[in-house]
């Protein structure tokens, strides 16, 4: 058969198969039939290679033709059929405007965000200024000027995060000017008595860092909210009656405290706070150690020689300072057991505040 007849009868049968194709899929296999490695278009190619030389240039351009116009038929129909089937897809995945909507959860404050704007709004309500601190600070500002001796165990580098040099060795311990990681908000409160005029009724939140082990009642880094009062004739009946009315706002009117002396170097005298057991109601009970109370705050009255680092003559001024963690606030007053709950993520438990 002559070869223009088969290119004659290859375009018939092509665009026979094209048009026949009922879906994109069988036009790609009529595609791949025809011009793929094994096509027989492709075929038909290989083929100019048996006949004459003289006779290859117009068999070659009639193939070639050919291709154009398959390729042009394949592109048409392809079009064709994308937009049909597009057509009935769109129509089998009409959006049923009668289903509810999908609504997405809302997300809620932290339970240690929301304590500290609780204790952050009591004190506000008492005229207590809120201010922000550096969480590195150096040695002098942690310790020294805070009253703590050289030989204090809270210097040692088993206590305290100390900052370490890029050659890897840890700044001299003992030193005023090394650098560590604050283990306390107080250094907030030395700050506003060296810079701010006097009267002053602060407030410092913020992170605070210590090289404790986590369990359920510690944890390496937690929040914690210290307050001074410096201002004329304070007593400490001023830091008993301030303090009371914290625990009465913040843990209700029926949940009872008391004061015990304890020892802080910056406080002289020094007391602890403690209110009755949420889990046994004072009776006694593991959670409170049999003793039916449980530690909420330490405090007392400014140390005198504390004034002496900042410049504040404390034969007319005295005052006092507190402090607490929020993890425990908010431990005592929901009746948490474990502070590491609260940082470990689990929504079934965060949901429940």
């Amino acid at each position: 058969m002559p070869i223009l007849d088969t290119i004659k009868e290859q375009w018939a049968e092509s665009l026979a198969r094209i048009t026949a194709s009922a879906s994109t899929v069988d036009l790609e296999q009529v595609r791949i039939d025809i011009l793929g490695k094994k096509g027989s278009l492709t075929a038909l190619l290989r083929s100019i290679g048996q006949i004459p030389a003289e006779e290859r240039g117009p068999m070659g351009k009639a193939i070639n033709e050919l291709r154009d116009k398959v390729e042009a038929a394949l592109a048409e129909r392809k079009e064709a059929l994308a937009a049909s089937e597009l057509e009935a897809r769109l129509s089998a995945e009409v959006l049923d405007i009668t289903l509810p909507g999908r609504s997405r959860p809302i997300g809620t404050q932290h339970l240690i965000s929301r304590v500290t704007e609780e204790v952050v709004e009591i004190f506000r309500g008492l005229g207590y200024q809120v201010i922000d601190g550096r969480e590195v600070e150096t040695a002098y500002i942690n310790f020294t000027a805070l009253n703590a001796p050289a030989d204090h165990p809270s210097r040692s580098p088993k206590d305290t995060f100390y900052v370490v040099d890029r050659s890897g060795d840890t700044q001299s311990i003992r030193g005023e000017s090394e650098v560590l990681l604050r283990p306390q908000t107080s250094t907030a409160q030395v700050h506003a008595m060296q810079d701010r005029e006097l009267p002053l009724y602060i407030l410092s939140p913020g992170r605070v860092f210590r090289r404790d082990t986590a369990d359920p009642t510690h944890l390496p880094q937690f929040s914690q909210i210290e307050g001074i009062v410096v201002d004329k004739g304070i007593t400490f009946g001023d830091l008993k009656g301030t303090l009371e009315y914290f625990c009465k706002q913040m843990f209700g009117e029926d949940r009872a405290t008391r004061f015990r002396p304890h020892f802080f170097p910056f406080t002289e005298p020094s007391a602890e706070i403690d209110v009755a057991c949420g889990f046994c109601g004072g009776a006694g009970c593991r959670s409170c150690g049999g003793t039916g109370w449980l530690e909420i705050l330490g405090c007392g009255m400014v140390d005198p020689n504390v004034y002496g680092h900042v410049g504040i003559d404390p034969e007319e001024y005295s005052g006092f300072a507190f402090g607490m963690g929020v993890e425990r606030i908010a431990c005592l007053k929901y009746n948490i057991p474990d502070l590491r709950m609260l940082l470990e993520g689990d929504m079934r438990f965060l949901r429940q505040f």
